[in-house]
């Protein structure tokens, strides 16, 4: 298929190999191939309802862009852009009536077009990647919920939670980014088509017909703003960064809990590597990808930043930066969430190891301050009293539930038989009974609500 420049009418010298290939950006944007297609013959039909085509030159322009769309996009074209390559093969389809379909119409706002409605479908199907993700921490939070381990802060010991409380965490954080997603594809679902260059369209295009006919919600109400705006890029790559945050964080705790200082966690042999010299290592790299790539998906959002932040009204050929960015990061998000899923379906858990840990350490300290406050001892006080127990456990080498009574009646009077009950471990969980706590019985109702926002009966929070 022949290629030729939109442009060429104004030049009489041929670019520069080097710069045209430099300015080319079909390799990466073909991905817009289908989207293109698609909204090129929503706006055949609003030129045709404009009286621009009559209805026999509408039918072959519309017949000629299916073709195009069956046949497919070439992956080796000397064209320009997507956009070049769409109506060059047209036009070897149909002849010159297919000249006609650019009228009014500007490659800035194709582009915009274009990348507005691949990006919608891209956030509905990352969005569904994220489900599948906070799927995976249920099932494997229904699976062990019995289990107990210590909860941090600083990373060092602080008090005994439930698995499941610790996977419905990160469900928590994943439903935010659902929501975040769910935001910008309402942004995102403004149709630009009809803003031309920059000025506006001088053809009578129904805009509102228009963007019904390609899903879109709106119209853009600013023909400058409608081809320049790529805020909605931002946005995306900002939602993605954060998804990637929070994954970065659950890879990290996997890391770690897998390690055999912790020993919660034992990967199976599917998402682990070994070590070409040492043959008893057995490395996270699925997790410990996820964490780097994040990184990546940073660099995309700041990239895109940058690139936006002194340009001129209206369109500048720097954004065409922005596809690269957005297209990586949706990849890189999309696999990081697919190889997470994989991940929490392929972990057993060290039940006994995880107890012993959430056991020990004076993990119930912060029960033994609580005890008193509820003997009517004001809490600094009590926190002062029980800082001193812990040391006097530390010099023995003792938890606090082996001291002796005698021994904690020198700390405050108010230390009566009872307060060994306090200490035990299920005590100390089941005090933790309101909502958003660790709590078993409160567990199992958010559990229960996770359910019922996967299965689409209950919105996300």
């Amino acid at each position: 298929m022949s290629e030729k420049n939109l442009w060429g009418g104004r030049f009489s010298g041929k670019a520069d190999p080097g710069f045209a290939e430099f300015n080319n950006s079909f390799r990466f944007d073909r991905r817009l191939f289908e989207v293109d297609v698609r909204a090129s013959i929503a706006y055949c039909a609003a030129l045709e309802r404009a009286g621009v085509l009559i209805s026999a030159e509408a039918t072959q322009i519309q017949n000629g862009l299916e073709t195009v769309l069956a046949e497919g996009v070439s992956e080796e074209s000397a064209a320009e852009d997507v956009h070049s390559f769409v109506e060059a093969r047209l036009v070897e389809l149909v002849g010159d009536v297919g000249r006609k379909l650019h009228t009014g119409r500007s490659r800035n706002d194709q582009v915009a077009t274009d990348f507005r409605i691949w990006m919608r479908e891209a956030l509905d199907d990352v969005s569904g990647l994220v489900r599948e993700a906070q799927g995976a921490l249920v099932r494997f939070a229904e699976s062990n919920s019995d289990v107990v381990v210590p909860g941090y802060t600083h990373l060092q010991r602080a008090q005994p939670v439930l698995l499941a409380h610790w996977c419905l965490a990160y469900f928590e954080m994943l439903a935010r980014d659902r929501e975040r997603f769910a935001e910008t594809r309402r942004r995102v679902n403004v149709l630009p088509l009809g803003s031309a260059a920059l000025a506006g369209t001088s053809f009578s295009i129904d805009r509102e017909a228009l963007a019904a006919s390609l899903g879109f919600e709106a119209v853009s109400r600013n023909s400058l703003d409608g081809v320049s705006d790529r805020d909605f890029c931002v946005e995306f790559l900002s939602d993605c960064s954060l998804v990637m945050v929070h994954l970065s964080r659950l890879a990290e705790d996997i890391i770690l809990y897998a390690t055999s200082e912790f020993g919660f966690f034992v990967l199976g042999d599917a998402i682990a590597t070994g070590s070409s010299l040492m043959p008893q290592k057995k490395n996270p790299d699925s997790m410990e990808l996820v964490r780097g790539k994040a990184g990546r998906v940073f660099g995309d959002l700041m990239g895109t930043l940058t690139m936006l932040k002194g340009l001129p009204l209206a369109y500048n050929k720097d954004m065409q930066e922005d596809k690269e960015a957005v297209f990586d990061a949706l990849d890189t998000v999309s696999a990081c969430l697919q190889v997470t899923s994989t991940v929490m379906r392929n972990i057993t858990v060290d039940t006994e190891r995880a107890r012993a840990a959430a056991s020990t350490g004076y993990m119930n300290a912060t029960e033994l301050a609580d005890y008193l406050v509820r003997k009517g001892v004001p809490f600094r006080d009590a926190h002062e009293v029980v800082g001193r127990v812990v040391m006097r456990a530390i010099d023995r080498q003792q938890e606090l539930q082996e001291l002796s009574l005698e021994e904690l009646r020198q700390f405050s009077p108010e230390f009566d038989a009872d307060v060994y009950e306090a200490l035990t471990l299920e005590a100390t969980l089941t005090s933790k009974l309101q909502i958003g706590g660790t709590a078993r019985e409160t567990v199992s109702e958010s559990l229960k609500s996770a359910r019922q926002v996967l299965a689409g009966s209950f919105p996300d929070r």
